[in-house]
């Protein structure tokens, strides 16, 4: 690897993927520390539903950024690429390699392209609007944001709570409306790194989602009813917030409500998978200067250590 460009190798891909089982091989043949580009694995007690590293796993290769937030709490993208920059640079100092690995594209979209200077979080606003939201629920917050903020406004839908939170968030404590802060320039985390991004992109989308079926009745086996369960008894927990929204999560806690059966919500956790999937294969097209490798070719991980030698011996 030269010394004079960094690089931070990055493997992308949906859910169900094997980025991790790569991540894994790739990490017994160079010294690697893995960045997990994940939004849902940093959440303390969400382990199986999220297909979180084994502790094993974890003892094996280093892993950063799981396990740092409660449920309870929110973690932006902003948050995640100033974490993983200086990450980044941390494990680059101590002559080790560090990996990007995760299917979360708006964290991987915020730590290349760079950051806008946004207002941070304010809680007190959060709790705020959250009750808010209860008694008047998010149409009618929708409306409010559209007379403060309508270009905002006009590409979020009445219902989508976390942005709408921010957006009015950022209103409240700054003033000044979201669409003002975004028009300025954003600020790269990493300017002079070289980001190599291998997207690993299913040949046959109907693989992948046999793959995905199998994958979360299996998670149902190993107790994440139970794991659910646990999280549905704390009073702190909603569904209004980002962990409780996270796919397979959010059917289950349907599910806990009465309001679908246990089946009804498998089904529906596997769908809302299937779309996620098809939501990250979306955004891994758009990536500039990607390489897509075949996850489903059975020479996939010799392409994957082919690319990254090139990088890291050559």
């Amino acid at each position: 690897m030269s010394s004079h460009t960094p690089v931070l190798i990055c493997l992308a891909g949906p859910t169900a993927s094997g980025k991790s089982a790569a991540a894994l091989a790739l990490a017994s043949r160079w010294p690697i520390e893995l960045i997990v580009m994940d939004s849902a694995t940093i959440y303390r007690g969400m382990d199986i539903g999220t297909a979180k590293p084994t502790a094993e796993e974890q003892a094996r290769v280093p892993h950063h950024l799981l396990d740092i937030r409660d449920p309870a709490q929110a973690y932006s993208a902003a948050e995640f690429a100033r974490d993983a920059a200086a990450l980044a640079q941390d494990i680059r100092a101590r002559g080790r390699i560090p990996l990007l690995c995760g299917g979360t594209m708006l964290y991987y979209k915020a730590l290349r392209e760079g950051l806008n200077d946004l207002p941070e979080a304010d809680p007190a606003i959060r709790r705020q609007l959250d009750e808010e939201a209860r008694t008047r629920g998010w149409p009618a917050l929708h409306a409010e944001l559209a007379r403060v903020d309508p270009a905002t406004a006009a590409r979020l839908a009445p219902n989508d709570s976390q942005r709408l939170q921010r957006a009015l968030e950022i209103w409240r404590g700054s003033g000044r409306p979201m669409s003002d802060w975004l028009a300025r320039p954003a600020q790269a985390v990493l300017p002079d790194w070289r980001f190599l991004t291998l997207s690993l992109e299913p040949s046959d989308r109907s693989v992948l989602h046999a793959r995905i079926a199998q994958r979360y009745r299996a998670m149902i086996d190993a107790g994440l009813l139970d794991e659910v369960r646990a999280l549905h008894a704390r009073p702190d927990l909603h569904p209004g917030l980002p962990s409780i929204r996270c796919v397979g999560y959010r059917q289950l806690w349907d599910h806990l409500d009465g309001r679908i059966s246990l089946e009804q919500a498998i089904e529906q956790a596997i769908a809302a998978t299937r779309q996620l999937a098809k939501r990250q294969i979306t955004w891994l097209r758009s990536l500039p200067q990607r390489t897509r490798v075949d996850c489903l070719s059975e020479r996939a991980m010799d392409t994957i250590a082919r690319h990254c030698a090139r990088t890291l011996d050559g």
